[in-house]
């Protein structure tokens, strides 16, 4: 949902570089920014934090993934936002 609200306000997501940290506090890019979008740096269930890409590989706009439980990438827990 932040990530959406800040698309909404700004026309793009943020780039990869600017990373979810665009969410708490405003880069050099935005257009438009009406954040914070978080309180706090989005850390996963398990303590971690999220891999953020943008453009995506696996979708067009952007990637978020969690490493899951075992704390490896690639692992059959991940959690991402472009499915198994």
């Amino acid at each position: 949902t932040a990530l959406k609200l800040y698309e909404v306000d700004n026309g793009v997501f943020p780039t990869t570089e600017e990373g979810l940290g665009a969410l708490l506090t405003v880069p050099s890019s935005a257009k438009n920014w009406k954040g914070p979008y978080l309180e706090k740096t989005p850390l996963d269930p398990w303590g971690n934090p999220y891999h953020y890409k943008s453009p995506g590989t696996q979708r067009s706009d952007y990637d978020l993934s969690s490493i899951g439980r075992d704390g490896t990438e690639g692992s059959s827990d991940d959690v991402t936002n472009w499915g198994q």
